[in-house]
């Protein structure tokens, strides 16, 4: 039987989210309900709901950073039981069989693609809808245990903002001995700055102003520049060995790429609605690389959290009821927000 549920959607591309009932499916023999507690806001709700990326699926209920308890279990399930402590993050399902998916890289899927939390068609034909929701039935597979050490409300970010970033942070060996610069000190970026700094890495926080200086460094940056002063390209000219930029807006590519040195890497994880233009002659000289890097896959998601929770890594947030959503999107476009903010679903 399926359950009628109250959320907060969008019922159309840029028109304000407003409540809603939505149904959830019955739970299969795989499947968790969870009761949602609370649901980050990232800013790829907003390029979703406002058809900045495309052609959307409407009504949209946003929101794939989910943390809540688990309510109900299948008789299959083997992985989870009720009063669990879950969260789900940007994908419920994927074709599970191709190398991707085989290799623990499910956001990678390419047995047609992942299936999304929001914005896609699961396998059963219906509408995905994410975590601006009272409940949710997921497969158990797509579920992530968050540790004891780890509060739900600052736990629901690291779902995407925290996976995000780490993820990069691994693949290209943030460490000891490594310099990384993080553009953007954001909700992507707050998490950046913290997970690399965790990681032993000398972090470097390269934003338009130094308004935030004080937060960057108390968040484990060791440096700290504005991009706005000319001074800022060139006294750090080749000096990091990676470079995450975690904002959503065009750069100047050429620039920021001359900060790297030679086999440095600018990772892209912020995703501009606009084309991006660079130079190939910025890359040539230094063997340098340009690359980018989507969330993580189910097996990283949970060692993400785990770290967290060693290392006692929350994200920054601030708490809203549901019906202050509209607000929250629109200081989200104005970077007014630090860093985080996430729904208390109990107000939906």
């Amino acid at each position: 039987m399926t359950t009628t549920v109250a959320a907060y959607a969008a019922p159309a591309a840029k028109a304000p989210l407003e409540r809603t009932t939505i149904e959830r499916r019955a739970v299969g023999e795989f499947d968790v309900l969870i009761d949602i507690e609370f649901a980050g806001i990232c800013h790829s709700d907003i390029h979703q709901a406002r058809e900045g990326w495309g052609t959307a699926i409407f009504p949209m209920v946003p929101g794939h950073e989910i943390a809540g308890v688990v309510s109900e279990v299948g008789p299959g399930v083997t992985k989870y039981s009720v009063g669990d402590r879950v969260g789900v993050g940007c994908m419920v399902d994927s074709c599970r069989a191709c190398d991707n998916c085989t290799a623990g890289l499910q956001q990678y899927c390419t047995g047609g693609g992942p299936n999304w939390t929001y914005n896609s068609v699961g396998k059963d034909g219906q509408p995905t809808y994410g975590g601006y929701s009272q409940k949710i039935v997921v497969d158990e597979n797509y579920v992530l245990r968050i540790p004891d050490g780890l509060p739900l409300d600052v736990a629901a970010p690291l779902l995407c903002a925290g996976i995000t970033t780490y993820s990069p942070l691994k693949h290209w060996n943030a460490g000891p001995g490594k310099r990384v610069a993080v553009i953007g000190l954001g909700g992507l970026g707050h998490m950046g700055v913290k997970i690399a700094a965790a990681l032993g890495a000398e972090v470097t926080v390269l934003s338009q102003s130094l308004r935030k200086k004080d937060d960057g460094l108390r968040l484990g940056a060791t440096h700290y520049y504005a991009t706005s002063d000319p001074k800022t390209f060139e006294n750090l000219k080749g000096t990091f060995d990676i470079i995450l930029n975690t904002v959503s807006a065009p750069l100047d590519f050429d620039a920021y790429l001359s900060l790297l040195r030679t086999d440095g890497a600018m990772v892209n994880v912020g995703i501009p609605e606009e084309p991006v233009r660079i130079l190939l002659s910025s890359v040539f000289g230094h063997r340098r690389s340009l690359s980018s890097s989507g969330i993580g896959g189910i097996p990283e998601t949970q060692e993400m959290l785990d770290f967290c929770a060693e290392h006692n890594l929350g994200a920054e947030i601030e708490l809203i009821r549901a019906d202050q959503v509209n607000e929250a999107y629109e200081r989200v476009v104005n970077s007014d927000v630090r860093y985080r903010f996430v729904i208390d679903t109990a107000t939906i």
